[in-house]
């Protein structure tokens, strides 16, 4: 009997390991054989090593495409974070409305980017845009280089904001009432309980948030796409279009399978990185 629980469990987690191969191992190995090509799609493939990871890193196009996307991350990711705990401190006090306020703010979460970013660029248009017309005032929010890149994290902290707070709003669920009375007690006010109970508290949920926010911040490309198509002079072009541009725009699929490549080994540094920081701080005990 023992010695088939081995061959039992195997046989109870092969759907998952087949899914994960075929849809996660399987791709990235594809990719990185073709980054090793010269392909544009149609015609023969020509094998040429690392020359498309060496044009790529000598040229400006991925420096440009990391750095757009870098400053995208550090912007969206921290206030997304930021305004999602001080909504969750609300709407975990259940005050009058807080239901409805909370199905309002998960609205855009769960709606397609590109839907979203259609009806933003609507928003954003300098003439007839409804943030124009309400300022009463005219500005490029779209096709100002040093606006662009902020109005599209913009759109994306508005996104993500919902959904992040319900994750802070279960955290906080979890924080035991009893501590707030202690700390009351000893005369701690709503400041110093937020720094040094509730957000030491949450780092596990922070944690995750962190990490989750991060990648699917260097995978960005729909909203991108449909508000500025990575325009003014490529100042929103993350590394996602980069990809998008070099395999269906320029018809050359190894350069994009080696940005592909490039940006799967970042983000296991970042996720690395981040479990390694966070490991030592969090504390899963409220006993």
């Amino acid at each position: 009997m023992n010695a088939r629980r081995p061959l039992i469990g195997w046989l109870l987690i092969a759907p998952s390991l087949i899914g994960v191969s075929a849809f996660l191992i399987l791709p990235v190995v594809l990719a990185f054989v073709i980054s090793l090509f010269r392909w544009d799609l149609l015609g023969t493939r020509q094998f040429v090593g690392l020359e498309n990871y060496t044009s790529l890193i000598t040229g400006g196009a991925l420096t440009n495409s990391l750095l757009v996307t870098a400053i995208f991350t550090l912007i969206s990711v921290p206030v997304s974070l930021a305004v999602g705990l001080l909504l969750a401190t609300q709407l975990v006090r259940a005050l009058p409305g807080s239901a409805i306020v909370r199905v309002i703010v998960v609205i855009p979460w769960v709606c397609a980017p590109l839907a979203l970013g259609v009806v933003w660029k609507w928003i954003f248009q300098p003439s007839v845009g409804a943030l124009n017309q309400i300022l009463g005032v005219r500005i490029e929010w779209l096709t100002d280089p040093q606006l662009a890149l902020p109005a599209v994290a913009f759109v994306a902290i508005w996104q993500n904001v919902g959904y992040i707070s319900l994750f802070f709003q279960a955290g906080l669920g979890k924080i035991p009432t009893s501590i707030y009375e202690a700390a009351t007690l000893d005369g701690a006010g709503s400041w110093q309980q937020m720094r040094h109970m509730t957000i030491p508290l949450l780092r596990p949920t922070t944690f995750f948030l962190a990490i989750t926010q991060v990648v699917a911040s260097f995978q960005v490309f729909d909203m991108v796409y449909a508000l500025t198509g990575g325009g003014p002079q490529h100042r929103t072009e993350v590394i996602a279009s980069l990809i998008y541009n070099e395999a269906f725009v320029a018809s050359r699929l190894g350069r994009a399978s080696a940005v592909a490549v490039i940006l799967f080994v970042i983000l296991v540094i970042i996720t690395l990185v981040q479990q390694r920081y966070f490991s030592r701080r969090i504390t899963y005990d409220m006993s």
